[in-house]
């Protein structure tokens, strides 16, 4: 269990849930002698690069918190650096509403998904927005990838969890169901041409 992850997401009301429901002992046990885990291994590198997507979650000055997917070529969302993340925001719905977060409280979480393996991976920190053409842009700009970069966002690490796959569905995106299939159809349109050429 990560040190710094119980230190973030388990506060006083989430310490005094454990309490009442046992689980207080166990986790407290864990947090204490457990590592940081609040860099960027090589592991999680390697799967970040190969994600579409992600969501992106902030606060609002009325206290609401906010969920935003953010979707692009695998490889869009990369590691700066062992404690920093960065990606390209391409133009959108034009609402703001994560910039507008941002511009007032920088906490920020990160949830990750691999469905296919079913493995998740939630990043806690501060994140920035960098407006416009910047020394980011060029870094974090997908060659090749159409879509308008408004502005670059920086993602500080503060805590990282990875935890268990339970209740995790099994999803493939279309790359990979074309992938699989390939061979199947590949093997019918041979039976296909044998048949044909038997019945001619």
């Amino acid at each position: 269990m990560a040190r710094k992850f119980g230190e973030i997401a388990f506060t006083p009301e989430v310490q005094a849930a454990q309490s009442q429901r046992g689980s207080r002992q166990t986790y407290e046990k864990y947090i204490v002698n457990g590592p940081a885990n609040d860099t960027l291994t090589a592991k999680i590198e390697e799967f970040i690069a190969q994600l579409d997507g992600f969501y992106l979650g902030t606060v609002s000055s009325s206290g609401y918190p906010y969920i935003q997917f953010r979707g692009g070529p695998p490889g869009f969302l990369k590691v700066l650096d062992e404690k920093t993340l960065g990606f390209a925001d391409f133009s959108g719905n034009v609402q703001y509403i994560t910039v507008g977060n941002l511009s007032g409280n920088d906490k920020a979480f990160l949830f990750l998904m691999d469905y296919r393996h079913r493995k998740r991976i939630k990043i806690w920190g501060r994140a920035e927005s960098v407006e416009g053409e910047s020394e980011w842009t060029q870094k974090l700009r997908i060659p090749g990838y159409a879509a308008e970069v408004e502005r670059s966002m920086l993602f500080h690490v503060e805590a990282i969890s990875e935890n268990c796959p339970q209740h995790i569905p099994i999803r493939y995106s279309e790359t990979e169901v074309e992938a699989i299939i390939a061979p199947l159809q590949a093997r019918i349109m041979q039976l296909e041409y044998q048949l044909s050429d038997r019945a001619g």
